[in-house]
């Protein structure tokens, strides 16, 4: 049994599912389990309906999701054509573009958005998308079932990044999943939404489809999970920044994982971690190139000093500084349970016997934070910086591939410098217009074709 994933992109009109009907007729002797995000760009017209409704600009956002009622009734004409499949399904979009007329309206009157309804306004999408993409595949010759995410993935309800209970998630899938394809069939599932135990709809947080894939694969013990994209794999850098990017084949679970927590946008940070603990292989393919190699995530693939580089910006440093954290039993852990009362995520962390550095990303709401930290010493937050990491298994054993580092950043400012405890990420905090020209110098350091 495989679980794969299809995201927006590879289901974004009738010409991509199509192409992705064909992949899956090509993997049916493996079982596959098919997961699907929502049609290209439907969650951010969804969540931009919903805030303009709130905002008082209830016929703009009507509007807005007409056009996406008219889109998905289209894709799904030209997929299904006529029949009881088709009325089916247009009734299916039909009722959930009422729904969400009628979110609309009431989100106009309240004049603001809770988490809970976002999720409901944002689920709806992978709604929308699965249907289509499960009456498509019968149209096409594969004998597919829609499945109620909702009623697979349990989480709980911390609405907008709702944590998945998993053993839950195991009982559903033996019991809702298992079946259907021992019984030769193909389950069709959106990704990103979930439920909890008392069937209140939540999701995972953007990009969670990834996520949703791992944690059935996990659940169903799958021999591989397949992440189709729309580009050919993990590349040694973002294309967007370094334009000669080189494919990687075969990358180790943890590298992989360190590389999605730091900015590659091909892989959902949470993805790798159900899939290392069942040591379920993962693949990233191009539905637009299948015949390609795409990159293959392991325990054991070969080590390098240097396998990618990552960068993003968006970051905030917070230092809290304090004689008194001298000699202080559990200074860190108590500083480190503020931020995990809060529930806001520290990526990079130094420390000295006075002072810790730490950096979060912007956006997470940071005013209770700061207050509990000033109970420390005194604390300063530099806005404005971004990271890049050099990510390898064999770096931290090569002070040759260290010094190479240092040297390519040149006399870039760096605000922190830090090398993770397994040695397999150099991290700096650079100033945040300074993020791409360091990644571009990095990677000419280690992946020019003069560094070989």
């Amino acid at each position: 049994m495989i679980v794969a994933k299809f995201g927006g992109t590879s289901v974004g009109d009738a010409i991509a599912i199509r192409r992705t009907a064909d992949i899956i007729k090509g993997r049916l002797a493996r079982q596959p389990v098919v997961v699907v995000s929502a049609l290209a760009g439907t969650t951010n017209a969804l969540i931009a309906a919903a805030e303009q409704a709130a905002a008082g600009q209830l016929v703009a956002a009507i509007t807005q999701v007409e056009a996406l009622r008219a889109r998905h009734l289209d894709t799904a004409r030209v997929l299904i054509g006529t029949g009881a499949d088709a009325d089916d399904v247009a009734a299916e979009i039909a009722m959930l573009f009422d729904e969400l007329a009628h979110l609309a309206e009431a989100f106009s009157v309240l004049g603001y958005l809770t988490p809970r309804s976002l999720d409901t306004i944002s689920a709806i999408g992978e709604r929308l998308s699965a249907p289509i993409v499960a009456a498509a595949f019968r149209r096409l010759g594969i004998d597919a079932v829609l499945v109620d995410a909702r009623r697979v993935l349990i989480t709980d309800a911390t609405y907008g990044k709702a944590e998945p209970q998993e053993e839950a998630i195991a009982a559903a899938a033996r019991a809702l999943i298992v079946p259907l394809v021992q019984a030769g069939r193909v389950p069709v599932l959106g990704g990103f939404m979930g439920a909890t135990k008392d069937g209140v709809t939540t999701t995972l947080g953007r990009g969670g489809s990834d996520y949703s894939a791992a944690l059935f694969g996990a659940a169903l013990d799958a021999e591989a999970i397949e992440i189709w994209t729309d580009v050919d794999g993990m590349l040694t850098a973002d294309p967007r920044v370094v334009p000669d990017a080189q494919l990687i084949e075969h990358i180790r679970f943890d590298e992989a994982a360190e590389l999605a927590s730091f900015g590659a946008k091909v892989l959902h940070p949470n993805t790798i971690a159900p899939a290392v603990k069942r040591g379920i292989d993962v693949f990233i393919c191009n539905s637009m190139r299948p015949e390609g190699n795409g990159t293959r995530i392991t325990f054991d693939a070969p080590t390098f000093p240097v396998r990618a580089i990552a960068g993003k910006g968006n970051t905030v440093v917070v230092k809290v500084r304090s004689p008194r954290m001298l000699g202080m039993p559990g200074a860190l852990r108590a500083i480190f349970d503020v931020f995990a009362r809060h529930k806001t995520s520290v990526d990079v962390v130094t420390t000295s016997e006075v002072s810790v550095s730490l950096t979060v990303d912007e956006g997470q709401p940071l005013e209770d934070v700061l207050a509990e930290l000033r109970e420390f010493g005194d604390v300063d937050i530099e806005r404005g910086k971004g990271i890049v990491a050099l990510v390898g298994a064999g770096l931290g054993d090569s002070a040759p591939a260290m010094a190479k580092a240092i040297a390519a950043v040149g006399d870039t400012r760096l605000h922190m410098l830090s090398l993770s405890a397994t040695g397999i990420n150099l991290t700096m905090i650079v100033d945040a217009d300074q993020v791409q020209p360091v990644m571009r110098r990095l990677h000419a350091a280690f992946f020019s074709p003069e560094a070989a």
